[in-house]
């Protein structure tokens, strides 16, 4: 698709392309991805972070973890103003469904600091997982419609940029984010949730569905 329309990379930003942009906007969920991972394995089985980094630990991972995310959200927004006006899609339509997108993110935001907690939403139990391990799963807030808002409704902030800015491009890469975030989910965070809250899980009739 992206071979096939010359409009898709057409643009630069503060002389870079839209191009480099774009690969940029992609390697950074990548990036952030692995680094969550091997943090989480590396704590949860190993203590490696705490062992090497003491009570630091978590608020050095925090910090890696907020650069990256921050680095994921950035990238995407320039990448938006690099390759703007390149998607024909009617304005109001554009603003109304970037409206929509931000205040269901809004309110996943909002949940999540009032019902979750920010520190477990960054993964307090694989650093803390004997305290955490009976913790009840949230059901309130936007929790109390889904276990998954994190993944279904916080990543809608990525789809912003690219519509008010009308860009091809700063879309696929919020696509890109949210389908690779489930990957994330499957193969990193419900095994994890799995070993954590085993016993909670089996209290709860045998149901793995995890809430963030």
């Amino acid at each position: 698709y992206i071979s096939a329309d010359s409009s898709f990379l057409k643009g630069e930003l503060i002389g870079v392309s839209t191009a480099t942009w774009f690969i940029l906007a992609i390697l950074s969920p990548i990036i952030h991805q692995i680094y969550v991972l091997v943090c989480w394995r590396a704590e949860l089985y190993y203590k490696r972070i705490s062992n090497a980094y003491g009570a630091n630990g978590f608020q050095l991972y925090k910090l890696g973890f907020a650069m990256l995310i921050f680095s994921s959200i950035l990238t995407n927004i320039l990448l938006a103003f690099s390759s703007s006006n390149t998607l024909g899609l009617n304005k109001i339509l554009a603003y109304s469904l970037a409206g929509i997108c931000f205040i269901l993110a809004a309110y996943l935001f909002y949940s999540v600091k009032k019902y979750f907690g920010m520190d477990r939403a960054f993964g307090l139990d694989h650093f803390k997982p004997e305290e955490m391990k009976n913790e009840p799963f949230v059901k309130k807030g936007i929790f109390k419609y889904t276990s998954n808002g994190m993944y279904i409704y916080g990543f809608l902030i990525l789809y912003v940029p690219g519509l008010l800015l009308l860009s091809k491009a700063a879309l696929l890469v919020a696509l890109f984010n949210h389908i690779y975030i489930w990957v994330h989910y499957y193969f990193t965070e419900l095994p994890d949730m799995k070993y954590i809250y085993k016993e909670n899980i089996k209290q709860r009739s045998g149901k793995t569905k995890i809430s963030e």
